[in-house]
């Protein structure tokens, strides 16, 4: 039986108004880890549990470690979840609420993710990637099963956040399992984390000499090549946000739908708040991937950090979609 819960999907009156076409909301925020990642983690952990798995062992930014140590608990498993040194105390106490064991290595999840690695031999345990992984991809591909079940047509666009590629390959997977499969997909990242962007214009998954993002939840240097694989089966298009797009884009969502979010969830709604945006009078469904970890307080101190110099309101990002060129001046 499946750990994850079927999440609402409501249609945004704000957001519709100001797209100019209808704006579907799938609320993964929902979810009793707090993001869409419950839906792929708590799937490969009990696969890796049937297969003999005594213990599980995770990398993670935050939430796929919290989905695992969610998941685990429920399952009467011992977790362990690396994460990087940029992890926020809060994420981290949480993931240890669930009686996960946290252990801090690294300053970014692929540094994480190398130890994790290490770990398993020694202490018999089955690793669970936090995207790259098919059984990962099949859970999450779910959520637009339960999209496909409740609208009476398919939308014009999926709006996907990328990190390392998961959500990407589980949406796409999903499209395709329903018969949307001509249904394009808006890959969203920020500026300092497109590690998708800079995969699809060499052709191939590279590595980002760095991440400089406050999206930490975005922050994989390179992306799952399964991702990169789909941008030739099916209509798929970068877009970028700056870090300012996307904090500004969770303090809009909050006024406009009482919602938390982070600002990895942001860069998608971005997407959306962005005036003329890049899929402008197309109804769209908007994966609303959350964030476990957001306060208040926390999102003020992102809206501070990001009143600088080096952020304006008047970024332009270039994409294609659906086979037609596009400039986009986001504010």
């Amino acid at each position: 039986m499946p750990l994850h819960v079927k999440t609402p999907l409501l249609r945004s009156t704000a957001l519709s108004h100001h797209h100019g076409a209808p704006v579907w909301l799938k609320l993964e925020s929902a979810q009793p880890s707090g993001s869409f990642k419950l839906r792929g983690m708590a799937r490969a952990c009990e696969t890796a549990i049937a297969g003999g798995a005594a213990r599980i062992i995770t990398s993670s930014g935050g939430n796929a470690g919290l989905a695992v140590a969610w998941a685990c608990r429920q399952l009467g498993v011992p977790a362990i979840v690396v994460v990087p040194r940029r992890t926020a105390p809060r994420m981290r106490a949480l993931i240890a609420a669930e009686e996960a064991e946290v252990r801090v290595h690294g300053e970014v999840w692929d540094d994480a993710h190398a130890h994790a690695l290490e770990l398993a031999p020694a202490l018999d345990g089955a690793v669970v990637h936090p995207f790259d992984d098919p059984e990962v991809w099949a859970g999450h591909a779910s959520l637009v099963t339960e999209v496909a079940a409740e609208l009476p047509e398919p939308p014009e666009a999926f709006v996907v956040a990328v990190g390392g590629g998961g959500l990407l390959c589980g949406v796409m997977a999903g499209l395709h399992a329903v018969a949307w499969s001509h249904v394009p997909v808006l890959a969203v990242e920020t500026t300092g984390a497109a590690s998708y962007a800079a995969a699809l214009s060499a052709g191939t998954a590279v590595t980002l000499p760095a991440i400089d993002s406050l999206a930490l939840t975005l922050g994989a240097k390179r992306v799952c090549d399964r991702s990169v694989q789909w941008a030739s089966e099916h209509p798929v298009t970068p877009w970028q946000c700056t870090d300012a797009q996307a904090v500004a884009a969770c303090s809009a969502f909050l006024d406009d739908h009482r919602i938390l979010v982070e600002p990895a969830c942001g860069a998608g709604l971005a997407a959306i708040y962005a005036d003329r945006g890049p899929l402008a009078g197309r109804s769209v469904v908007v994966v609303v991937c959350g964030g476990a970890s957001v306060t208040r307080a926390q999102l003020a101190d992102w809206e501070a950090q990001v009143r600088s110099p080096r952020e304006t309101s008047s970024s332009v990002g270039k994409c294609t979609v659906a086979g037609a060129p596009l400039t986009v001046r986001s504010s």
